[in-house]
């Protein structure tokens, strides 16, 4: 059988998969990317991803970078305010509300939201422009060898693949993390995520708010206007069981629970999509290499949706492995420049991850004397102007 040659064979044709086929494509390496399943394009479609994804400044530049970003600026709602909201009183109303305008430190918002389902759709499009990079959707990974001078990859149809470097971007349950013997750290907190989209009647004027009061987060992220009426995304984190209950309600009954615990900041809140479900785990891979191998993503590191931190620390990631592959393209995939992407992503991946970790676990508190100091604590840390630049700092990716 023929060997198909590429430098680089991406493992993983999701959001992470997708973007680091069309980073590396852009800066004229070969690339086969392959996954399993073929992407949902279609926002109605049975499975498709109603989550949303908040690219922070320096995301947006590696997208721009990769021939992406004319493409997915139409279709995204600047976020120029990050609101968090204490509601964790006797009743669900706001009792501490801390602002960050993105305009007190950037010309810029913070970042730009856009649905994940569309962003598959416009990815599968740029790849298609690129002659150097092949999709094929329908196509896994069925087994890895390797050795010092490259990789040898047998894809689920029988294709053998050479090339000099594996990305792994595969996900959680990471196929070729596994295969290079990879352990992980997996922290499961008993939580679940709904993802919706909804209407609301009062406009959200670019703000992402995000509610605390128990059981986790509920974040609404600006969306472009839907059927002429201001929409947001909203994820809703609660013990897994109450998600369950909640995903079974009738449509009146759902939406009813989700203005209260919105603490109908937007008027009365009416469901503009399907319910999904996802699992809250927080997750760091022992490395993020292998013999040949970059894990990258949710290969490497899983965390709450907290912050808008995921797909942008997985856009750090591409963006050290772009920077280390062109300064030695000779050296792609070879021990040295692997280890060097481990030492300079592994210590602020577990930093981000070890943080969202902690405002997670307070965001879930239920008694209300731990939601009080919870209050406190928020009011006191966020009125420190010094803390309030750094932590906005960090919502712009510039810090780490």
């Amino acid at each position: 059988m023929a060997i198909t040659e590429v430098d680089i064979l991406v493992s993983g044709g999701g959001v992470a998969g997708l973007t680091a086929a069309a980073v590396f494509g852009s800066a004229g390496f070969s690339v086969l990317c392959v996954d399993p399943t073929p992407p949902i394009t279609d926002r109605d479609a049975a499975g498709s991803d109603l989550r949303t994804t908040a690219f922070l400044q320096p995301s947006q530049a590696l997208l721009d970078r990769a021939g992406l970003w004319d493409r997915l600026a139409p279709h995204a709602a600047p976020l120029q305010i990050m609101r968090i909201v204490d509601a964790g009183g006797p009743v669900p109303e706001p009792r501490i509300v801390k602002d960050f305008n993105a305009s007190d430190i950037s010309e810029r918002p913070f970042g730009w939201n856009l649905p994940n389902w569309l962003l598959r759709r416009e990815m599968v499009a740029r790849l298609a422009e690129l002659p150097n990079v092949t999709f094929r959707p329908g196509t896994g990974t069925a087994s890895l060898f390797t050795r010092e001078a490259g990789a040898r990859v047998t894809l689920s149809d029988g294709t053998q693949v050479s090339c000099r470097l594996v990305i792994a971007a595969d996900g959680r349950n990471s196929p070729m993390r596994d295969a290079s013997g990879v352990k992980v750290k997996t922290t499961r907190y008993g939580q679940k995520a709904l993802a919706f989209a909804v209407t609301h009647p009062i406009p959200h004027e670019n703000v992402s708010t995000e509610i605390h009061r128990s059981g986790g987060p509920f974040t609404l992220v600006p969306l472009p206007d839907y059927n002429g009426l201001p929409s947001s995304a909203i994820v809703w984190m609660e013990r897994g069981p109450e998600v369950v209950r909640l995903a079974a309600l009738p449509e009146s009954e759902f939406e009813a629970a989700m203005t209260e615990r919105s603490c109908a900041l937007f008027g009365p809140l009416t469901l503009a999509s399907r319910r999904t479900v996802w699992p809250i785990i927080s997750q760091v891979a022992e490395r993020m290499y292998a013999e040949r191998v970059a894990l990258v993503a949710e290969a490497a590191h899983v965390v709450p949706p907290i912050g808008a931190q995921g797909l942008n620390m997985s856009l750090g990631d591409m963006r050290v492995l772009l920077e280390l592959a062109e300064a030695a393209p000779e050296r792609l995939g070879d021990r040295h420049m692997l280890e060097t992407y481990h030492r300079r992503r592994h210590t602020e991946v577990r930093a981000r991850v070890t943080g969202i970790d902690l405002l997670n676990r307070a965001s879930m508190m239920e008694a209300r004397p731990l939601r009080d100091l919870r209050a406190a604590g928020l009011n006191a840390i966020y009125s420190l102007g010094p803390v309030r630049k750094t932590m906005m700092q960090l919502g712009l990716g510039t810090r780490g």
